[in-house]
């Protein structure tokens, strides 16, 4: 694809001053790559290390108080995710046209995006509020909570889905940061909400520092008041940065044309996290229904899956970071550089947790022993744990490679690459071996490993020989305006 001068923006053509701030926003490529990519990489890596912390003492806490509470705790997360599927999707979007937009130098249409993305956030989160109001009762039947749980869950349901158009525009406005490169402010936004957080299930969870001891409701209202929290200086940030102005929120003639480049980038991302996370939920029924130690193999992969989170943290951060730099080299009209800066983050990354598994190997039985103290079900962390750490260069190739088509808008190419490895391969071939070929849980963690392979090769493939550069929105650029 030849290289778009910004000039031809129908906001800069035939105005010099247009045409200069065009040409200003467009950044040289960086003479020193591995520099421009940590420091990208490291603030997104201390971001993830802090909301792993928010679950973790939520978990925490949560078991001080009560096993009904921490089983609540899971329940309500593994909920909260599904009502979060659109959040994400049209931060997908947006990290893809923002970061494009800011390649391509055309300031204006980065506001216009802001304006009409943060719009977008509050519209959906009060939609999905709506929509979970009178769908209660037959979503916690659906969810099959027990008896002794389902008194937390009735009041956990009704504040997290009061949070809903919070925690949207809280993540929204997170990936509106980081698609301009922006990357300390989301870390400021998450340490502030990880504080909030800790001080509340602490204090209003177990009663510290004098505070009133409201048990489960304190854990609940202080995650509502963490992410609220955050989201307070989110838009304070904004303003600050001076991006959350009056002329952000677009004309609807304008957003009419421009949204439909978010909807092409977020739904397929958004059916992507349905298909993987409802192929995990798949895959948990075949490994307890296996025909030899069913519950300590589901006890194992439960905790081995936990440090695997931990283990995977820089990796999201290596996928954020190629998302930032192909959308920006896209929006230069630049797909060389957005494929060579692909291919360097790709590398970065296999190679540093390659070296955090190596580290880690021999640290698995003990690490298994602390998070499952019964011996069964820490042999079974321990085996799980063996293929997942061998399947470390595959994954994270998976997930760089992701970050980067996401930066190009080419999330179709992920969902069909994930959806196919996952329900065509992975289960499948899980089933076959773990229940009739070895009959144990090997079968299904080798299952597993082998499908990751693939599905690396799958993604690497696509970023390395196909066109995904046609879904950028350089090429649009006359029907999205400024």
């Amino acid at each position: 694809m030849t290289r778009v001068s910004p000039k031809r923006s129908p906001r800069t053509a035939g105005t010099a001053s247009g045409a200069r701030e065009a040409q200003a926003g467009q950044a040289a490529p960086a003479p020193r790559p591995i520099s421009t990519i940590w420091r990208l990489a490291w603030p997104q890596m201390l971001m993830m290390f802090f909301n792993f912390l928010i679950g973790f003492v939520d978990i925490l806490v949560a078991g001080r108080i009560d096993s009904t509470v921490q089983a609540a705790m899971g329940m309500v997360n593994s909920l909260l995710f599904f009502f979060l599927v659109i959040a994400t999707a049209v931060a997908n979007g947006a990290v893809a046209a923002v970061s494009q937009s800011m390649g391509a130098g055309l300031r204006r249409r980065v506001q216009r995006y802001i304006g009409l993305v943060l719009v977008t956030g509050v519209l959906s989160g009060l939609c999905i509020f709506l929509v979970g109001l009178p769908i209660k009762h037959p979503v916690l039947a659906m969810l099959q909570v027990p008896k002794a749980v389902a008194p937390v869950m009735d009041v956990y349901y009704d504040v997290f889905l009061l949070l809903l158009p919070f925690y949207y525009v809280f993540i929204v406005c997170n990936a509106l940061f980081r698609a301009q490169k922006r990357v300390m402010e989301p870390l400021y936004v998450i340490v502030l909400a990880t504080i909030v957080n800790t001080i509340g299930d602490l204090g209003l969870g177990l009663g510290w520092w004098g505070f009133p001891n409201m048990g489960y409701r304190g854990l609940a209202w202080s995650t509502f008041g963490s992410i609220t929290a955050g989201m307070c200086l989110d838009i304070w940030l904004l303003r600050r940065r001076g991006m959350l102005t009056a002329e952000a929120f677009p004309p609807l003639r304008w957003a009419r044309k421009a949204l439909p480049y978010i909807v092409k980038v977020a739904w397929p991302g958004g059916l992507m996290q349905v298909v993987w996370n409802g192929a995990y939920l798949v895959l948990f029924a075949i490994v307890g229904s296996l025909p030899v130690g069913s519950v300590p193999a589901l006890a194992g992969m439960s905790a081995g899956l936990r440090v695997e989170s931990f283990l995977f943290l820089p990796g999201v951060a290596f996928n954020m970071t190629a998302s930032i730099l192909v959308g920006q080299y896209l929006g230069q009209g630049r797909p060389d550089l957005a494929k060579s800066y692909g291919f360097k983050v790709l590398a970065l990354g296999v190679v540093s947790m390659s070296v955090a598994a190596v580290a880690v190997w021999h640290w698995v039985a003990p690490l298994a022993a602390f998070i499952a103290p019964d011996p069964a079900v820490a042999r079974q962390c321990v085996s799980y744990l063996s293929y997942n750490l061998l399947a470390i260069p595959f994954t994270l190739t998976t997930m760089t490679m992701a970050g980067a088509l996401t930066g190009a808008g080419a999330t179709l190419y992920i969902l069909l690459a994930f959806g196919g490895a996952s329900w065509l391969v992975r289960l499948p071939l899980a089933w076959l071996l773990g229940h009739v070929v070895m009959g144990n849980s090997r079968g299904v963690w080798l299952a597993m490993l082998l499908s990751q392979g693939l599905q690396a090769v799958i993604v690497l493939y696509i970023f390395a020989y196909k066109d995904w550069s046609r879904f950028s929105l350089v090429r649009r650029r006359k029907n999205n305006g400024d």
